[in-house]
């Protein structure tokens, strides 16, 4: 037996310290926001992992401007993922910490389909940002309430960096003619 082992050996465990961080904000608004947030987390790296499968997946006349634009999609949505996570960290609270808690949390369905058209991959991924969209504006409205200006301010950029990605996916996905059907 270790000596630190015989010093505890009979006693309680040792608690560790909690992860709180030290914030003005209240207790509830911190635990709302940081849950919210994490949804927001899980989203964008379920939304990452779909934008590559499509991206490592994509063929056809179209395949090159496809492929670039799917990646740099994906390499815009990674970059969000540690300022949520940080920022959910400055707030006192805990993140997402595996695949099975992202999978646990997610909403973005995932796509393991053995073939998908290009078509209609840029259309899921539009979907799927327009959907990130309303869930940065709810979030957004969880900061408004909780007083989290910081938070907030985060999230207006990450809106229009999502409505940009949808708008693109379905600019590319026009087959043409002027409506885009």
């Amino acid at each position: 037996m270790k000596k630190s082992d015989a010093a505890t050996a009979g006693s309680e465990p040792r608690i560790r310290p909690q992860l709180a961080t030290p914030t003005d904000l209240k207790a509830e608004a911190t635990r709302d926001i940081a849950g919210a947030m994490n949804g927001i987390l899980a989203d964008v790296f379920a939304l990452y992992m779909k934008t590559k499968n499509f991206h490592w997946h994509m063929s056809g006349p179209h395949f090159r401007d496809y492929h670039l634009l799917l990646d740099e999609q994906a390499v815009e949505l990674f970059a969000m993922t540690d300022p949520i996570a940080e920022r959910i960290r400055k707030l006192g609270q805990p993140t997402l910490k595996s695949i099975g808690h992202i999978a646990r949390t997610q909403r973005v369905l995932d796509n393991d389909a053995g073939y998908v058209e290009p078509g209609d991959m840029l259309a899921e991924l539009a979907d799927d940002n327009r959907q990130l969209v309303m869930r940065l504006r709810a979030v957004h409205s969880v900061c408004d309430e909780g007083g989290d200006i910081a938070s907030a301010s985060l999230l207006e950029g990450w809106i229009d960096e999502a409505e940009q990605r949808a708008w693109f996916l379905f600019e590319a996905g026009r087959r043409g003619d002027s409506t885009g059907h």
